[in-house]
């Protein structure tokens, strides 16, 4: 199931993608009342498999034809990120053979991780103001996990029974900042600096996170082409190393690092960052494309 978020007067409710569109869950609910469907995604995701059902068979047995007022044409509402309220936002650096090639970085020997903030989400074909504090803002196309159950001490051999679902994701960096310091965090935290959308795909959907196409479009130019099978530590990795150092929760979201391409990996002459104007295209196979216009601030 392709679960999506959608921003109307001033909250945020729950769609599901369909064929010939999007279901507006408040909006059917009011002409099909049922009180066991959740229309907030966080309440989905907390509900797990039992919400996912109650939704399917609520979904099966609606009137979909002649098009009724709660199928929304996709070009039509505002998109919100497809997680709306994580508790964590952790992140894999350098998790990329040939991304940590081009930096000239050495391979950790185990998962670099730091966070990112609810300040920095946002959705699919959202406006992204470029902050005045950077010239160096970058793309990073990366694959979201999004946690289903609660995780802790979990083995890699069952990390992936705790995942809910995937998203395409953009980790925004501005590398000026991100090399100011030691930490990374504040060339990664900035105001809108997580797009994560347009979907959130159920796990039953991918079969396997560990082998799934990732590109980078910068107005209509491909700047990142890669799969996630050339990731240092996989998905089932990361979960469960993650889970032995805190508690996952359900929704917790995970990005999982960006492949090479990326423009701190051009040589110097090469590098022309992200300005406002430029419109950035990423896209995870199996997950959809997600675009964002960058604003002057």
């Amino acid at each position: 199931m392709k679960l999506v978020t959608i921003k109307k007067e001033g909250k945020h409710v729950l769609g599901v993608k369909i064929e010939n569109g999007l279901i507006d869950l408040e909006e059917a609910l009011r002409e099909n009342p049922n009180n066991q469907v959740h229309t907030n995604i966080m309440e989905v995701i907390a509900g797990g498999n039992d919400a996912l059902s109650v939704i399917e068979d609520y979904i099966a047995n609606l009137p979909t034809n002649n098009k009724p007022n709660y199928i929304r044409d996709e070009e039509e509402v505002e998109w919100g990120p497809c997680v709306t309220q994580p508790n964590k936002i952790i992140c894999v650096g350098l998790n990329y053979r040939k991304h940590a090639d081009e930096t000239k970085s050495p391979y950790p020997e185990v998962p670099i991780l730091f966070s990112k903030f609810n300040n920095t989400l946002t959705g699919h074909q959202s406006e992204i103001a470029v902050p005045k504090v950077t010239q160096r803002l970058d793309y990073e196309v990366e694959l979201g996990v999004v946690i289903g159950k609660k995780a802790k001490y979990v083995s890699k051999e069952n990390a992936l029974d705790y995942v809910f679902g995937y998203c395409t994701a953009n980790d925004l960096s501005a590398r000026d900042l991100q090399k100011k310091t030691p930490q990374w965090l504040l060339g990664k935290t900035c105001d809108d600096f997580s797009p994560i959308g347009p979907y959130l795909v159920t796990a039953d959907e991918v079969s396997n996170p560990n082998n799934l196409q990732l590109k980078t479009y910068v107005n209509g130019e491909k700047r990142q082409d890669s799969n996630t099978s050339d990731m240092i530590f996989y998905v089932d990795e990361i979960v469960s190393y993650i889970s032995q150092h805190m508690t996952l929760t359900p929704g917790d979201v995970i990005l999982t690092g960006t492949p090479e391409g990326v423009i701190l990996g051009y040589p110097l002459e090469k590098r022309v960052y992200l300005k406002p104007g430029d419109e950035v295209t990423v896209e995870v196979e199996k997950l959809g494309t997600l675009t964002n216009k960058l604003i002057e601030e």
